[in-house]
């Protein structure tokens, strides 16, 4: 089976040719492609290599949900972000990804979850203490520190001091720099090596791992229940009766900063700006807000009753989603849709293109969150935030609360008035803002 006869390739001088516009943001060269040569399209990347590029909402599900046993991540993740991370729940495949979710997926049980909201609070409260009202500033260190903050104190309470918060989020942050270099500039390999770049980062991650273990020991030899994530972690069993050995604990630690610190707080700053521009969506999530907390005073109701918040942050994350490319390898040879692969196609499915494609959306371009009015399942075919199938984010719920908890907050401190024309992107691993100027006006 050839799948080089069926699909529609852009040839590698064309690559080349573009080979600097990709480099600083690839979308546009891949949106051109898409609108050319369809919904699936090979991209030669080397004399031998190619992409196979999916914006095929219908291929994605298949793949993601009622194939995937035949498909697995890439060497992007199985390999390249394991050096920094370790192989945890995001990096493992196979039998060891299947033990690890069984164990660790009731630590974020939504029951489960009621009992750090009020970390999560406290933490959103103090970091929006950093912002200086009336005066132009860039929101996004303000939201990628707040996320860090919330998943460090869901984590460990108050068992990490500040010092080693800061040392572990500037670690977190400077590998997965160096993880955008080298696969942006992988002909620049020989000279990451050769220059120590890769060693240096490396012994960064080491220093991580150690101040980990640290606070890890602590916590077992306090005999202190404080009911957080860690407590969970530690208390968790396989179906042998053994815990997690330390070493898999540290790296489902580093996954849980990586995946879900960087993800939120860009997802909390695209919905931030796309408020400013539509400040009539603040007005209704604040009075939303009124309502519930007349009511009760409950995190929990907060979280499970501010539907219109809810609406405008998935809206958020269709028209800017943080994980905007998934990838998968298949295992063996497959066809969808008349089209054939041969085993070992390197698939990268386009979040974003398929959450703005305009034969699934009305509209598709525009900042409509009464289209989510009925929740996000109504769209479960098409709209992949979190991922999909069996490999769907662990954490999906834990974001959600948090950044329902953070949007409701800011808004009902705040009027947020834009110093932006257009929401401008920098695609890197995850999709992050750039230039997100705002003025926050006291309520």
């Amino acid at each position: 089976m050839n799948s080089e006869n069926n699909i529609p390739t852009v040839p590698l001088s064309r690559f080349v040719k573009h080979s600097l516009e990709i480099l600083k943001n690839p979308l546009p060269f891949h949106h051109q492609n898409f609108e050319e040569q369809g919904d699936v399209f090979r991209l030669k990347i080397g004399l031998k290599n190619s992409v196979v590029f999916v914006r095929d909402a219908a291929f994605a599900a298949y793949v993601l949900q009622k194939n995937q046993k035949n498909y697995t991540k890439s060497k992007i993740q199985t390999e390249d972000l394991v050096k920094y991370v370790g192989t945890g729940l995001l990096t493992a495949e196979g039998e060891h990804w299947k033990k690890q979710r069984k164990l660790i997926q009731p630590a974020f049980h939504k029951k489960q979850l009621e009992n750090l909201l009020d970390s999560i609070a406290n933490a959103i409260t103090s970091e929006y203490n950093k912002i200086t009202p009336n005066q132009v500033i860039d929101i996004f260190p303000i939201l990628n520190d707040l996320a860090f903050q919330t998943v460090v104190k869901s984590l460990f309470s108050s068992a990490a001091n500040q010092e080693d918060i800061n040392r572990l989020q500037y670690i977190t942050e400077a590998a997965q720099k160096m993880l955008v270099k080298e696969l942006r500039q992988p002909y620049l390999g020989w000279w990451f090596t050769v220059s120590g770049e890769i060693k240096k980062h490396l012994d960064l991650t080491q220093e991580a791992r150690q101040i980990l273990k640290r606070i890890v020991n602590e916590r077992r030899t306090s005999g202190i229940k404080a009911h957080d994530l860690l407590d969970m972690l530690l208390e968790a069993r396989y179906e042998d009766g053994h815990p997690m050995e330390e070493e898999q604990l540290i790296d489902e630690i580093l996954i849980l900063f990586t995946a879900g610190h960087e993800t939120t707080s860009n997802a909390l700053t695209f919905v931030t700006q796309l408020l400013a521009l539509h400040p009539e969506w603040q007005d209704k999530i604040l009075k939303e807000r009124q309502k519930i907390q007349s009511e009760s005073d409950d995190l929990m109701d907060l979280v499970t009753k501010s539907k219109i918040c809810q609406q405008v942050i998935e809206e958020g994350m269709r028209l800017y989603p943080p994980v905007y490319f998934i990838d998968r390898v298949n295992k063996t040879e497959d066809t969808f849709n008349g089209l054939n692969f041969e085993a070992g196609s390197n698939l990268l499915f386009s979040v974003y293109e398929m959450h703005r494609h305009p034969e699934l959306w009305e509209q598709p371009d525009a900042f409509l969150p009464e289209r989510f009015s009925e929740g996000g399942r109504k769209f479960s075919s098409q709209y992949f935030p979190f991922g999909a199938g069996p490999r769907k984010c662990i954490g999906n719920n834990f974001a959600m609360f948090e950044m329902i908890i953070a949007i409701s907050e800011l808004v009902s401190n705040y009027k947020i008035i834009p110093d932006f024309e257009t929401i401008d992107i920098t695609p890197l691993i995850t999709l992050k803002p750039k230039n997100a100027f705002l003025k926050f006006e006291e309520r």
